[in-house]
């Protein structure tokens, strides 16, 4: 039972937002293995078989129920002309109802992609969406490394606010770290009529 209205595609100027299938598994692999150097900084460890393309096929088939229930939205960005070859991620995840309607964002672009302002355009149209009358999700949380100068720069970009340092937040590594949380709120949120 799909229980919001979610798109699972959105379009920008540059990129392809999509939920995906499993035709993306083999693409989903290749950029996890070339990014993992790059990711480790950032990323908890992950085992080897993670950049494989059955274990990314498991991962799509679960980011499509999450989608399908309401509890979770991932996107993979894509060059809007070349749908199959993913460069980031956006993942709204810990999706909560009742008198919280909050998430947990998290994302990731590819290092041979950055500094031409692709996560920000990827960022401020899934936003756009979780804010939106149908999704309509009050607040938005964020965490990062604040040795991460680039996500924090991209974050208050699209005006999160520091809340505040959370000390061994992550193991990441090979340590505990600590994260700096942010949080964006929806200025158009809508009361539920169920409340």
């Amino acid at each position: 039972m799909d229980l919001t209205p979610a798109r699972r595609e959105i379009v920008t100027e540059r990129l392809l937002l999509q939920a995906g299938d499993a035709s993306l598994a083999d693409s989903l692999a290749d950029f996890y293995r070339r990014n993992r150097r790059h990711f480790a900084p950032w990323d908890p460890p992950t085992a080897e078989s993670f950049y494989t393309a059955p274990a990314q096929a498991e991962r799509v088939r679960l980011g499509l129920k999450a989608f399908a229930e309401g509890t979770g939205f991932r996107y993979w960005l894509s060059p809007a002309d070349d749908p199959q070859r993913v460069i980031g991620s956006v993942h709204f995840s810990q999706v909560s109802r009742g008198a919280f309607h909050s998430c947990v964002l998290g994302y990731a672009l590819d290092e041979r992609c950055q500094g031409r302002g692709l996560m920000h355009e990827a960022l401020s149209a899934a936003i756009e969406e979780m804010f939106s009358p149908l999704v309509n999700l009050h607040r938005i949380q964020a965490a990062y490394r604040p040795e991460n100068k680039r996500s924090g720069a991209v974050l208050s970009r699209l005006g999160f606010r520091i809340e505040g340092l959370a000390k061994d937040y992550l193991f990441i590594d090979g340590a505990w770290r600590d994260h700096q949380l942010t949080a964006l709120t929806n200025p158009t949120f809508n009361e539920p009529a169920d409340w």
